[in-house]
């Protein structure tokens, strides 16, 4: 042994490491790209919505907050103790609660188009991320199948034994993301 390889045997005395070590966030670097770039085209996309996307998630947003049941608790509540004889504060004006029941029902449709308008908008997002999944999961599934392969090659020049295992050549093979579609849709019951 050398001198030179002699100054290495102590833990930290090696030479740099080849990649930088982990960030004091604990995160590495490609990890912190990756969220940073997912940050900003979220970003990106919550300033490219239109006006009407914008309002559409600002009223879902609030309508699922504690503050819009506090105030609809105060004003419902308030609305039936006055009309109910239970406030005598202020004059009856909704004896029968029709009134109370038409703006209730006007204000549930809606509510309930806002959130299908936010609904339809995070289910398109979900759908580009599922897509994304599944070009990056078919782009592993090709890359490690390409490695196989060569694994494979190399142990067979090499003369190790493994490379002669049957379960090798099926895994050498591509995958064929429509045949395993059609095959799960041909295999599913029927409802």
């Amino acid at each position: 042994m050398t001198a030179e390889q002699g100054r290495f045997d102590r833990p930290g005395d090696g030479p740099p490491p080849i990649f930088p070590p982990p960030q004091p966030s604990g995160l590495s670097p490609v990890l912190a790209r990756n969220i940073r770039t997912l940050t900003e085209r979220r970003g990106r996309e919550k300033r490219e919505a239109s006006r009407q996307e914008k309002i559409a998630d600002a009223v879902t947003r609030f309508a699922g907050s504690m503050t819009f049941v506090y105030i609809h608790m105060a004003v419902f509540g308030l609305w039936v103790a006055v009309n109910a004889g239970l406030a005598p504060i202020l004059p009856k004006w909704d004896e029968s609660f029709v009134i109370l029941g038409t703006s209730a029902s006007v204000e549930a449709i809606f509510l309930s188009t806002f959130v299908l308008i936010s609904q339809n908008r995070m289910s398109a997002a979900a759908d580009r991320r599922a897509d994304l999944d599944l070009q990056i999961s078919l782009l592993a599934e090709h890359e490690v199948t390409r490695l196989v392969g060569l694994t494979s090659a190399i142990a067979e020049k090499l003369g190790i034994a493994d490379a002669a295992d049957p379960h090798l050549e099926e895994l050498k093979q591509d995958v064929a993301p429509d045949a395993v579609l059609d095959e799960i849709e041909r295999r599913k019951e029927p409802d």
